[in-house]
């Protein structure tokens, strides 16, 4: 399994399909599939039975996962889109923006 760039909790700009130009904060990441699931983006129409939770059942909308190279983080210095690089801090590695050189938390 590779080391993906980009984190739960992250907030990301998306670079390519319907979606494109649009933000939002990354719910979870699938790193075996290289796919992301972005709060309000790619958002797909799916029918459900009815349940406990969903009595009625019917049509819900909800986040479908999109791949992890059309997302770029935004830097959080500019707020633009930007690339991650990796820098030893002592005995620890830390993320940061390439544009910027700020520190990503």
């Amino acid at each position: 399994m590779k080391k993906l760039r980009i984190k739960k909790g992250d907030t990301v700009y998306v670079n390519a399909g319907n979606d494109k130009g649009q933000t939002g904060k990354v719910l979870s990441v699938d790193p075996a599939k290289d796919r992301a699931i972005v709060e309000g983006i790619n958002m797909v129409s799916k029918s459900t039975k009815p349940n406990s939770k969903q009595p009625q059942g019917g049509i819900i909308k909800q986040e479908a996962p999109i791949h992890i190279s059309n997302l770029n983080l935004i830097d959080p210095k500019s707020g633009k889109p930007t690339r991650v690089g990796y820098k030893m801090d002592g005995e620890k590695k830390i993320r940061y923006a390439k544009k910027s050189g700020e520190e990503i938390k």
